[in-house]
């Protein structure tokens, strides 16, 4: 069998990708532009792909295509419905990154709620010599204990994150997205979680039900002043609207590991919030913990195995 994995450098480089079982020939490309990607998938038998797009038209004309692992939990890069024309089989990621995802969204919390960007700028900056004491008091300090979480989404990451919260001190608050209703007595409606919340964080999959899932209304319904913690998919907010809840003093302040176009371009909303003592965006890294990725190399090419076996796992299929 060819295996070609396109883009093998969204995994770093101190990640040990073990070779399969069976016999094979791997072919392994840093990066794939979206122009190379029909000729180089055109005679392959499995595809690697973790962010490269892989589309009806392109997906045709690899006649020996059978099995997309995909190197991620997300599959929105991928055309299911075409896939399942073809009898692809699609598999994913699941459950690698229960402690990285989590943890990093706690950084952001903590460093927003406590200020210690800003801190830690103000006295480069030289504002402790010119405070002419021990400390001084030019950004807000906040507990987590005490506070109320709001968390979007239930699935692992989301209720790894509960289990933190509530060891902290946090009253959790659970929603699925909006529109979602009849979830059981465990579960806050939608809209009741933007109101109550001192933090509210996302932790669920883009599709067609959560893209734009916070814009202005929603914004304008967080009662509370909120800080917004998004460690999932860029899409799932309005990103214009989130920066004029930033400076409209709707939300407390936001920490985004993720953007609807990655890397941003310059004229992105985020972009122009960098400077501002209560915003933090990191580039796409939550996940990327040295254990958690080699956890999700491990499972890539267990998941490819399996597939040659016969028995694939953690297939995904199209919604219906």
């Amino acid at each position: 069998m060819k295996i070609v994995f396109l883009d093998r450098a969204t995994l770093s480089p101190e990640t040990t990708l073990r070779l399969p079982s069976f016999p094979h020939e791997l072919v392994c490309h840093d990066s794939t532009a979206p122009h190379e990607v029909a000729q180089r998938i055109a005679d392959a038998d499995i595809v690697i792909s973790n962010k490269v797009k892989l589309g009806a038209q392109a997906l045709e004309q690899a006649a020996c295509l059978k099995f997309i692992a995909v190197a991620a939990t997300g599959t929105d890069s991928i055309d299911l419905q075409a896939c399942a024309r073809r009898g692809i089989i699609v598999s994913n990621i699941r459950n690698y990154a229960e402690h990285t995802v989590p943890e990093h969204t706690f950084a952001l919390m903590f460093a927003l709620r406590r200020s210690i960007c800003a801190y830690r700028d103000s006295v480069k900056a030289g504002r402790w010599q010119e405070s002419g004491q021990f400390c001084y008091f030019d950004y807000p300090v906040r507990d987590l204990a005490g506070s109320t979480l709001g968390i979007i989404g239930d699935g692992a990451l989301g209720c790894a994150v509960a289990t933190i919260a509530r060891a902290l001190g946090m009253t959790v608050l659970i929603s699925a997205h909006k529109g979602r209703s009849g979830m059981g007595r465990l579960y806050t409606p939608f809209e009741e979680v933007l109101a109550r919340s001192d933090i509210i964080t996302l932790h669920c999959p883009l599709n067609a039900q959560t893209r734009g899932m916070l814009g202005a209304a929603e914004f304008a319904q967080m009662t509370r002043r909120p800080l917004i913690i998004n460690t999932a998919r860029g899409g799932l907010v309005d990103e214009a609207a989130l920066a004029a809840a930033l400076r409209g003093g709707q939300i407390s302040g936001a920490g985004f590991d993720v953007v609807s176009a990655e890397p941003p371009p310059a004229d992105h909303p985020f972009m122009a919030l960098l400077d501002l003592p209560n915003f933090i965006l990191t580039p796409h890294v939550a996940w990327a913990s040295q254990e958690a990725i080699q956890g999700l190399a491990d499972q890539l090419v267990d998941n490819i195995e399996a597939f040659e076996r016969g028995a694939p796992v953690n297939v995904v299929r199209p919604a219906a």
